[in-house]
């Protein structure tokens, strides 16, 4: 399979700061990477520092002055991942609350709806498709600060607020579970994309409750417990403004079909 991605992003820098960008896809065994980077401050080329993240993310970290940023980065991505074994960290560290999914505020709805799941490999579909089916998928209902809990009071959300959802109450029934963001050919409307990923059967899965897009044709960007650690741009310092963002993701013949109900693991 061979997808052609690419993120535009105009960024205003209104003092001093630095900046971390997670655009790059992940680098992984069993996927072949042709790519471009590059960074304009004011018209001036930017050399940005690579910081290798967890399961082949990468942080770009640029420090810069202010004035305008164009960040472009561009893609072509053939093959597919080859399974990504978990340590017992990523297990312990993916089955804890964390900031946006907070699991520990909903043990006992969770207990309630769907029981224990650590021996239920059928459980991750299951809530999946629950939160699927409870969740309005609304752009612009959620603001950068709402979590699981948020989500399900609201009933609203992006695929962000799908996620976080879904890997709470997953944690929440003891098993681990983790949030991805990826380039999504078929997407509408384009932009990043974020799915839930859970620990069945010995290896991660991926679910997708907004069915936006074929899980197949994604491509991994980053992995962590929830949005704070997969975000496309984090700033430490001077504030910014976001003047625009532009992404796009093809894939190289149809989009493959997805029925969203078997078993796949994220390329």
């Amino acid at each position: 399979m061979k997808r052609d991605v690419s993120t535009h992003l105009d960024v205003q820098i209104h003092a001093d700061t630095e900046l971390e960008f997670q655009i790059a896809v992940a680098r992984q065994p069993g996927i072949e990477l042709s790519e471009s980077l590059t960074f304009e401050l004011n018209g001036w080329n930017q050399i940005a520092r690579e910081v290798p993240g967890p399961h082949g993310a990468r942080i770009h970290v640029l420090r810069c002055g202010a004035g305008n940023l164009q960040a472009h980065y561009s893609a072509t991505v053939i093959g597919a991942a080859l399974a990504d074994p978990p340590s017992e960290y990523d297990l312990s560290l993916y089955s804890r609350p964390s900031r946006f999914a907070e699991s520990d505020r909903l043990l006992a709805f969770a207990a309630t709806e769907f029981g224990c799941g650590i021996d239920n490999p059928d459980a991750p579909a299951r809530i999946a498709d629950w939160v699927g089916r409870r969740i309005r998928y609304t752009p612009g209902s959620s603001t950068p600060s709402d979590g699981a809990v948020e989500t399900l009071l609201s009933g609203a959300g992006v695929c962000r607020d799908f996620a976080h959802l879904t890997v709470a109450l997953l944690r929440a029934i003891g098993v681990p579970a983790r949030v991805a963001s990826a380039y999504a050919p078929g997407i509408v409307p384009m932009d990043f994309h974020s799915v839930p990923e859970a620990y069945v059967r010995g290896a991660w899965q991926v679910f997708d409750p907004t069915r936006l897009a074929p899980r197949s044709a994604l491509a991994r960007i980053a992995t962590g417990r929830d949005a704070s650690d997969i975000a496309f741009l984090g700033n430490h310092g001077g504030d910014i403004s976001i003047n625009g963002l532009w992404v796009n993701a093809f894939i190289d013949g149809p989009l493959p079909f997805d029925d969203f109900d078997h078993p796949l693991t994220l390329a």
